[in-house]
């Protein structure tokens, strides 16, 4: 069985295993890979965070980030590397982080970017943009209204709103 076979399927497993065996398991998939490699940092700081240690997982991001992660993993490890840095309390480096990540290619994971950028404002105490967001990111899969909810989420964080 390849590598990515066997992280598919330990991922697979995560609800039903211990995770601290999760964990250990994953550093051992990752620990075939070249020192350094980017897609193991990747999967080791996802296995972290997806136990609960967002803290383990940070390092693990950023260096799976600077060894050149590239596709939907790097987009995947922005979005839970901000989640991770505003779950800790880096507010200001968690929306620094996926702001940016609205305005790159267009792909699958934009509403994960909207939402977790909402979060991040929301953390700063801007609600009323975070909201925003979530209106913009909702409205084009309702059945009806999209045009109306895009125009509130846009009312939401206008200039002339006296709120």
């Amino acid at each position: 069985m390849d590598w990515q076979t066997r992280v598919d399927a330990l991922w697979a497993s995560l609800e039903s295993t211990d995770p601290g065996d999760f964990v250990d398991r994953m550093t051992l998939l990752a620990s075939e890979r070249p020192e350094g490699d980017a897609i193991a940092a990747f999967e080791l700081a996802a296995a972290q965070d997806s136990t609960g240690h967002p803290d383990l997982a940070v390092p693990l991001y950023r260096a799976a980030l600077s060894a050149g992660l590239s596709g939907e993993r790097r987009r995947r490890a922005v979005i839970q590397l901000s989640s991770s840095l505003r779950n800790l309390g880096e507010l200001d480096e968690a929306l620094a982080l996926i702001e940016p990540e609205a305005d790159r290619e267009s792909s699958s994971l934009d509403d994960a970017v909207r939402a977790t950028h909402a979060l991040a404002l929301s953390s700063l105490g801007r609600d009323r943009e975070g909201l925003a967001l979530v209106l913009e990111a909702l409205a084009p899969h309702l059945p009806r209204y999209q045009r109306s909810m895009g125009n509130y989420a846009r009312a939401l964080v206008s200039p002339s709103d006296p709120d």
